[in-house]
């Protein structure tokens, strides 16, 4: 019986009956005559709940719901989520379907409507973006069943409790690199990267043969040979591509839901795989007050992994970013010259200064690309009219701080350090942007 409770539920229709038959009875003492018809009326609608009652328990299990979800989400990305429902009634049934979202999503109202033949199935697909990384819990499905009646509703609960981890962005990162090998990519405004082996690095000089470059010919060696010479190079080899990512406090700073810190993972997935597919060392790690999260810039078949889990666990520990021990270990953990991508944000001239020697020490020995954030709220701002003497003044500051970003690329590339100014939604195409233009021109 107590089970019984626990799933029969009195609907709208119902309450609407009896509170028509309260009023009508109290019209009944105005006009006595009436009162024998609504007591047939009060009978007619008990026979009508125990019908009801009756056509929606008779069948034990009348309705089977289950979910199909993916085996890891990923973050900032839609993912689809699937429901199977199938009713074994042997008439059409009102579902009203409620699946239990993660609590990350903080979505109270999620419901489905539909009516449905009996003995049918029917799939709900809809999608989730998740926001944040980690483990999202699904709970139960909750289907409440109404016959054409519509006078009570009985529930099930179908114990389909389910964890899903959320990774970074791995179908961005299967986007960009179906792009890259499906020439694609300059589509997108990304620049070809050059081939392997035609580096300037020398190796010998050698005799012409048939199908070698012409355009290397070495015309002095010709000269003093009196035959055709022709300069060899070595084989480009694998260069290491880490990317740096700052955890500190400004990387808390949310766009569109995601934090930098999220845009610059995200980012970091793909460049690291576009990078191992192009033939370099793909590597990471991240800082704050100390560099941890490190994974030495290697081409192994299970560097990606590496690198997911990796980045899987990061986030911000609201500290002040110290720039000084990244130096110390950029300096002691990494002794090839690199393509080091560093993902940060400056506001100020005065943020970038207390950092600058620090960055101008990495640079000596490395090529530093410094990767920091547009802010488009800013940007936003500038861009709406101006009604009163207060959003002249907003207006004015805002465009005082967006100025103020661009004098900060100017001073970096005084220093020749490289630059990405950025907004966090492009941040992904315009990091493949300069690691393919730095490809082709050699500079690493």
């Amino acid at each position: 019986m107590k089970r019984f409770y626990r799933t029969f539920f009195l609907t709208k229709r119902l309450f609407i009956c009896l509170i028509a038959a309260v009023i009508s009875f109290m019209l009944a003492f105005l006009a006595p005559r009436l009162y024998e018809y609504l007591l047939i009326g009060v009978y007619m609608l008990i026979a009508a709940i125990v019908i009801d009652v009756a056509l929606l328990y008779r069948t034990k299990r009348g309705i089977v719901a289950s979910r199909e979800l993916p085996d890891k989400l990923s973050n900032g990305d839609k993912n689809p989520v699937t429901l199977k429902i199938r009713n074994q009634y042997p008439m059409k049934m009102d579902l009203t379907v409620i699946d239990e979202l993660p609590d990350q999503f903080q979505k109270r109202d999620f419901e489905i409507h539909l009516q449905l033949e009996g003995q049918k199935n029917h799939s709900i697909f809809y999608t989730v973006r998740p926001t944040e990384r980690g483990e999202f819990h699904w709970a139960a499905i909750r289907v409440f069943v109404k016959t054409a009646l519509g006078l009570v509703t009985r529930r099930y609960s179908s114990d389909s409790d389910g964890m899903v981890p959320t990774y970074p962005s791995f179908l961005q990162m299967r986007k960009y690199e179906l792009m890259a090998f499906t020439n694609k990519l300059r589509d997108h405004g990304m620049k070809k990267i050059r081939r392997i082996g035609h580096t300037l690095e020398f190796e010998q000089i050698k005799e012409y043969v048939q199908g070698d470059d012409i355009r290397n010919m070495n015309w002095k060696a010709t000269a003093k040979r009196n035959q055709l010479m022709i300069n060899q190079y070595q084989d480009e080899k694998s260069q290491p591509v880490y990317s740096v990512i700052d955890k500190g406090r400004v990387m808390q700073m949310p766009f569109e839901e995601l934090k930098l810190l999220d845009y610059a993972i995200n980012s970091t997935l793909v460049i690291s795989n576009i990078a191992l597919k192009k033939g370099d060392k793909a590597g990471m790690f991240s800082f704050s007050d100390k560099v941890q999260n490190q994974v030495m810039a290697q081409k192994k078949a299970s560097q990606m992994n590496l690198i997911l889990e990796t980045l899987y666990n990061l986030d911000t520990d609201f500290k002040e970013s110290d720039f000084s021990r990244l130096y110390i270990d950029v300096k002691n953990k990494i002794t090839q010259r690199s393509l080091l991508l560093l993902y940060t944000n400056f506001e100020t001239l005065d943020a970038l200064h207390r950092q600058l020697p620090y960055l101008q020490a990495i640079a000596k020995n490395h090529l530093l690309v410094v990767i920091f954030f547009q802010n488009t709220e800013l940007k936003k701002m500038t861009q709406e009219p101006v009604t009163d003497t207060r959003d002249i003044f907003d207006k004015t500051i805002a465009q005082k701080f967006m100025y103020e970003k661009k004098l900060i690329v100017n001073e970096l590339n005084n220093y020749g350090i490289q630059t990405i100014l950025t907004e966090p939604q492009n941040l992904t195409v315009n990091t493949i942007n300069k690691y393919l233009e730095i490809k082709a021109r050699g500079l690493l």
